[in-house]
């Protein structure tokens, strides 16, 4: 596009030879410290799961009402209108 930047005050561009070397650096050494951030993040990520730390929402739907309400002969649908949950997520509990 043509669009070139100036600082001022330190008398850096990015045009000609010298300014896209200094853009290029600086992109290297952006994308190595993205690079460290997901490396560290996962390796705690792994602690955590090593400590026994569960991720996630906690399950909301009381697992013991729905399966007794479905032993009773109930439906999907009218579980999830009962418990007030989608019929959708009756389902899916239910095939687990």
């Amino acid at each position: 596009m043509g669009v070139a930047i100036q600082f001022l005050d330190d008398g850096i561009g990015t045009e000609g030879t010298m300014g896209k070397m200094v853009v290029t650096i600086l992109s290297v050494v952006a994308q190595a410290e993205h690079q460290c951030i997901l490396e560290r993040t996962n390796e705690g990520r792994l602690e955590a799961k090593a400590k026994g730390v569960k991720f996630g929402r906690k399950p909301s739907v009381d697992r013991k009402k729905l399966f007794s309400l479905h032993e009773q002969g109930m439906g999907a649908t009218d579980i999830a209108k009962i418990m007030g949950i989608g019929r959708s997520t009756a389902y899916k509990l239910l095939n687990k």
